[in-house]
């Protein structure tokens, strides 16, 4: 077992596996709460709009795909059997990384996730 032992006010210790996660749970401030942005790495520049980011993603080989769930903002690329579903609202890609790692994730060396 490896981790972090907390001690609480009330004289109870618990053992925390993943101290980043559970600070981010608590939402303390500490390194894990930070909020994440999705970086073009070319430009230096944070995605902040789904404008830029299809722009970007076509200038890449990716294509808007229609035929899927209309609740979602999709894209493919030709090539490859890869496809890229995103929330229809960008305040749901800002606020959740898991979209933006996905995204870095199928470009490597274009885009990364950073705190921001």
């Amino acid at each position: 077992m490896s981790g972090v032992w907390v001690f609480k006010n009330n004289g109870v210790i618990h053992l925390v596996e993943n101290p980043a996660a559970a600070a981010a749970a608590q939402g303390d401030g500490r390194n894990g709460s930070r909020r994440k942005g999705l970086v073009h790495l070319p430009s230096g520049q944070v995605v902040s709009s789904y404008t830029s980011l299809e722009q970007i993603l076509c200038g890449l080989g990716w294509e808007r795909y229609y035929d899927g769930d209309p609740d979602l903002f999709q894209f493919h690329k030709h090539s490859s059997i890869d496809l890229i579903s995103l929330p229809r609202d960008f305040s749901k890609f800002s606020s959740t990384s898991i979209y933006m790692y996905d995204i870095a994730l199928k470009n490597p060396n274009i885009f990364h996730v950073r705190d921001i």
